[in-house]
């Protein structure tokens, strides 16, 4: 007969506790750890949870649909990017490089690297600027633009796959609600 002071409890005999708890996603048992450990400030917590599961879903699209997609065209996310902005730009299918970055959000550095990769892949191009003979646009060539247009029927098809857990009503309430958390957070930016 063994005392109980012998049988492990659960929370002591695996880092996280009970096995069935990482069931629960991450934010909820972080939520219910920092409870425990911080009870002072247990009613301030849902905003973690918001943020965590927020990350936690970007990862998980990220890794499970969209990486997958953009190795199926043969390119990296920064890539598919740069070549999915040219196109949506419409006709004549040209940006500058700043244009081009702050669109898509990377830094200069990041960009310039991008496009001599895909240049060297002849899906875009240095092109001259129309307007001012020092600066330079990246063009789409042919071969980009019919990669792009080809595979974006299977890329939109992807995205209905991972969002497909919820309805069309929650996915728009869902895509409202992070718009607006967006907009508010740029405008009021962390210190």
């Amino acid at each position: 007969m063994t005392s109980q002071s012998d049988t492990p409890s659960k929370s002591s005999s695996h880092l996280f506790g009970d096995p069935a708890d990482l069931l629960v996603d991450r934010a909820e048992r972080a939520q219910k750890q920092w409870q425990k450990e911080m009870p002072e400030v247990a009613d301030r917590l849902s905003p973690m949870v918001l943020l965590g599961r927020l990350s936690e879903s970007a990862q998980l699209m990220s890794q499970n649909y969209l990486a997958p997609a953009y190795a199926d065209i043969g390119l990296k996310t920064g890539e598919f990017d740069v070549l999915a902005t040219l196109v949506r730009s419409g006709p004549p299918y040209k940006l500058t490089p700043t244009e081009l970055y702050r669109t898509t959000m990377m830094s200069s550095g990041g960009m310039t690297a991008r496009i001599d990769k895909l240049e060297k892949g002849g899906l875009v191009e240095r092109c001259p600027h129309p307007e001012d003979r020092r600066a330079l646009t990246v063009c789409l060539t042919e071969k980009g633009l019919n990669l792009i247009k080809g595979k974006i029927p299977d890329y939109v098809d992807m995205q209905h796959q991972a969002v497909d857990g919820l309805t069309k009503q929650e996915q728009q309430q869902l895509s409202g609600l992070l718009e607006k958390l967006i907009r508010t957070a740029n405008e009021k930016k962390a210190p």
